[in-house]
């Protein structure tokens, strides 16, 4: 399940980056419940991509903006109280990491749903039922 984090240079301070990953990921296990899981946890991968100072926009004009957006199969984040939790808890968790600098409502969160059927988990297309079975063992 990748994770791209995205953000403006100077968004969180040098050296955060991999906690900011280890961070999201942990919660987002937390809010799935499988948060020991030893099938789902390293099937998550992470991007990260900073970006130029003078890249990035909200309403036409230059800003410090971080983007988390999951590509997860369809039937993760569908209950709208995970929705929820976790955006409240990512956003305070990049907000804390910056030094509380990173206004919060400059912090984004979106999640796509694969297509049933064409996720490659562990090496082969599996549906969201093959998944569901690979994930109950671990």
């Amino acid at each position: 399940m990748p994770l791209t984090l995205t953000l403006t240079e100077g968004a969180l301070p040098e050296g955060t980056l991999k906690l900011a990953v280890a961070k999201i990921t942990d919660s987002m296990l937390k809010w799935h419940e499988l948060t020991d899981n030893k099938v789902m946890k390293p099937n998550i991968t992470a991007i990260v991509q900073t970006l130029p100072k003078n890249s990035t926009f909200s309403g036409a004009e230059e800003f410090l903006g971080v983007w988390v957006e999951w590509k997860v199969p369809s039937f993760a984040f569908t209950e709208r109280a995970v929705q929820i939790g976790f955006g409240k808890e990512v956003t305070e968790i990049i907000h804390q990491l910056s030094g509380y600098r990173q206004p919060k409502e400059n912090i984004y969160i979106n999640v796509v749903h694969a297509v049933d059927g064409s996720w490659n988990f562990n090496g082969t297309a599996m549906t969201n039922e093959q998944i569901g079975q690979a994930i109950a063992l671990g």
